[in-house]
């Protein structure tokens, strides 16, 4: 028996995976979309090289990983019958974490949010049909909750179906969790609500950039246009991959719900302000509230102007975060906190984070698949359907 994961190749799923490989023995089932297997188990190791070495990266996936070649948004996720049924006959648990992150766009979140969640629901449930499932886990997020203005969400009351949403991936996300509701009577599902995720705790690296590009440019503005008293519900992703996994692996977790967030200890711009430092050097930017709403506007009418201006890539930045950044709302986090500890605090680890994203001009530096491991191939220590 194992637990079945989607998304492990992408930045969250990353730390859930490396959580269940070093502080479990459950086996693994991933899902990866790729066209061969070799390229299945790069992808994976593309994923886990910010967490591992590739020595560790084998230590820990021979024997405990089945990857599966297949995709959320294709008839019987992709795979052939034989691939199917094998994994409803081996999935113990189901934790459910790929998702499109195009808030821009209806179209891929409708298709792979939501369709792809009915497709791996419904696995879910052949499985509890035919042995019985532990736990369905499912990845949401805080924006569930709608447009907000300076408020705390409680988990139990952020659902609002009368409320209007900030843009198609909360839409989406709303509506997968009423999904599984109504899917899998029976199933015990978990649902887990990241506030935004900005950096590690841990380290600076990073393979996560849109949100730190937004924070980098705002920081270095010599008029930042946020009310100084804004608070920023913000998470690093080592804190939530924890969470994620830790609730996951109880026997009986005591809500259904958590958000993942700073709750009551989320940090005011102004004391953002006041304890990041770039390269050493305090922010030197100056809060001014009044701005807010007008560089919103902004943001939204540079985002369409013609790319051979420059101006539309860090306009459509601004224009997707600036709801998030300016609401002024936090997500209380008494659940989790209960269960795992509190999460640090923003301030404590985003300036070396910051530095990393400016320094490598907000990409990372992925290592290659090494040759000795290309000329031996990957049937040694990953097991590839």
């Amino acid at each position: 028996m194992a637990i079945f994961m989607t998304g492990a190749t992408g930045y969250l799923g990353s730390y859930v995976a490396q959580e269940f490989l070093r502080n479990s023995q459950e086996p693994l089932a991933l899902l990866v979309r790729a066209e061969s297997r070799h390229v299945a188990a790069q992808r994976l190791w593309r994923a886990l090289q910010l967490h591992m070495d590739f020595e560790e990266f084998e230590t820990f996936v021979h024997g405990r990983v089945q990857i599966f070649l297949g995709d959320i948004t294709e008839p019987r996720l992709g795979l052939s019958t034989a691939d199917y049924h094998q994994l409803v006959r081996m999935t113990n648990s189901v934790v459910h974490i790929a998702a499109s992150l195009n808030r821009r766009s209806e179209k891929s979140c409708m298709n792979v949010n939501l369709r792809g969640t009915l497709a791996v629901a419904k696995l879910a449930y052949a499985a509890h049909t035919h042995h019985g499932l532990r736990r369905f886990s499912e990845v949401s997020t805080t924006a569930v909750a709608g447009r907000r203005n300076s408020e705390t969400v409680f988990e139990d009351r952020a659902i609002e179906w009368d409320r209007s949403d900030y843009d198609p991936y909360a839409r989406s996300k709303k509506f997968c969790e009423h999904l599984l509701h109504e899917a899998l009577p029976g199933v015990p599902v978990t649902i887990f609500r990241p506030s935004i995720v900005l950096g590690d705790s841990r380290m600076a690296a990073t393979t996560q950039f849109d949100m730190l590009r937004a924070f980098a440019f705002l920081a270095r503005l010599p008029v930042i246009p946020v009310p100084r008293k804004t608070r920023l519900d913000i998470v690093p992703a080592d804190y939530v991959g924890r969470a994620i996994a830790h609730v996951h692996l109880l026997d009986r977790p005591e809500h259904r719900i958590y958000h993942l967030s700073a709750g009551a200890h989320s940090q005011t711009a102004e004391e953002i302000m006041a304890g990041l430092r770039l390269f050493g050097k305090p922010l030197s930017g100056r809060l001014l509230g009044m701005m807010a709403q007008p560089t919103g506007q902004l943001s939204a009418a540079l985002a369409i102007t013609p790319r051979r201006f420059g101006l539309s890539g860090p306009a459509s930045l601004l224009k997707v975060f600036w709801p998030y950044i300016t609401f002024n709302t936090v997500f209380d986090n008494s659940r989790i906190v209960s269960a795992v500890g509190a999460p640090p605090r923003c301030t404590e680890y985003m300036s070396p984070v910051l530095e990393f994203g400016i320094r490598h001009n907000f990409t990372y530096p992925y290592k290659p698949w090494p040759m000795e491991a290309r000329r031996l191939g990957v049937g040694g220590s990953l097991s590839l359907r």
